[in-house]
């Protein structure tokens, strides 16, 4: 199976210039032989907590219609990032839109000291099927605890999927920690991290694949907007280019 990981920046609550963007991103990585995209944490409005309440958008918006459309057109499934209002308060989503399928939506279970003045944690681990690979969604901070990928392994994962949105420094961590998920879990381990100006800090790229066995196959710098593209049927990966419209 062919994975994607799009490294990209988004522009601050413009979620209409995202999504256009993010329809870009997905043709090409169909073009590559793709069946699964992932884009970094929040991406369609960006990650901005301050602006979370104002840009938030259901899981059945009409909006995310155009996602919808692509996935079923292209036979691809699509994992996005979004504020997700629900009763609790708003979350850090992730909606997972499958072809000819209801969509999913991941929640950001362990939150970041930053974000509880803006979020609410979710409270349900997921594994859902893309292809033929159970994959685990992580959200940032929450990949970074051992306990929350090894809780998806047990519910039968054989790919860690992580949407962040990370610093430089949240990347040299990530470099270190998510090789020992892979090796000591013995599943492949795919990152996407957005570039620019995100919150109070500067994405800092990095988006990377892992195999099994701990071994980085691919990644990307930290300023370019671009694809990580993983096939998990010969462990490999490679780093592609994207064409976008300028953020």
């Amino acid at each position: 199976m062919k994975l994607c990981a799009v490294q990209l920046a988004s522009v601050k609550g413009e979620l209409q210039v995202n999504l256009d963007r993010h329809l870009h991103c997905i043709e090409q990585a169909a073009d590559l032989g793709a069946e699964l995209v992932v884009f970094p944490e929040l991406s369609l409005t960006g990650y901005e907590p301050t602006l979370a309440r104002q840009v938030a958008l259901p899981l059945t918006s009409a909006r995310l219609d155009p996602l919808q459309r692509i996935c079923d057109r292209l036979e691809i499934c699509v994992a996005v990032g979004l504020p997700l209002p629900t009763a609790d308060g708003i979350q850090i989503a992730m909606p997972i839109l499958r072809p000819g399928q209801p969509r999913l939506a991941y929640a950001k279970q362990r939150l970041h000291e930053d974000e509880l003045a803006f979020f609410s944690a979710g409270d349900q681990p997921l594994v859902f099927t893309a292809g033929q690979l159970q994959i685990a969604p992580a959200i940032c901070y929450e990949s970074m605890f051992f306990a929350h990928a090894a809780q998806a392994r047990d519910r039968g994962a054989e790919l860690y999927l992580v949407s962040v949105a990370k610093t430089a420094k949240g990347i040299r961590e990530g470099n270190e920690h998510y090789p020992q998920v892979a090796r000591t879990l013995g599943i492949p381990v795919l990152m996407a991290n957005c570039v620019g100006p995100a919150d109070n800090f500067v994405g800092a790229g990095g988006s990377a694949a892992w195999d099994s066995q701990g071994n980085l196959l691919a990644a990307l710098d930290g300023r370019q907007e671009g694809i990580i593209l993983l096939d998990t049927a010969n462990s490999s990966a490679i780093g592609v280019p994207l064409s976008v419209p300028s953020a």
